[in-house]
């Protein structure tokens, strides 16, 4: 798949997917003969996983530890070591979860009492507090 059609795919910008090949992140298994990237179904698989890993705000070099230990563990030379530091990964993606969860209840209370005072505004009710 060329980088277009990726971008699409993966919603990733093409501008994105030209950065994490240009820092090794993720890098297209294949070139055309004029130079373009050509992404495979593994490629995607890859980034897809990093854009999963995003809203929980993995840095660039925790998005590339994992994608290693991701084939590491899948071997059968993993170690428990290697099961230890996904396990890591596993809970401090639980605890960002956690964070973003209880972001998004304040949001949705924010745009709860938003919504009541446009309510109140278009209804022409007074909203002064008189006590």
């Amino acid at each position: 798949m060329q980088i277009g059609a990726i971008a699409e795919r993966t919603g990733l910008s093409q501008r994105t997917l030209r950065h994490y090949d240009d820092i090794g992140l993720v890098n297209p298994s294949l070139r055309s003969e004029g130079g373009f990237r050509l992404y495979t179904e593994e490629d995607l698989h890859r980034l897809l996983l990093i854009r999963r890993m995003k809203p929980l705000e993995f840095s660039l070099q925790e998005m590339h530890d994992l994608l290693a230990l991701r084939h590491t563990v899948a071997s059968p030379d993993a170690t428990e070591d290697d099961l230890a530091r996904l396990r890591a990964f596993e809970a401090v993606a639980a605890q960002r979860r956690a964070e973003l969860t209880a972001k998004a209840a304040m949001a949705d209370e924010f745009l709860d009492r938003l919504r009541t005072l446009s309510a109140h505004v278009t209804s022409g009710e007074d909203l002064r507090d008189d006590g």
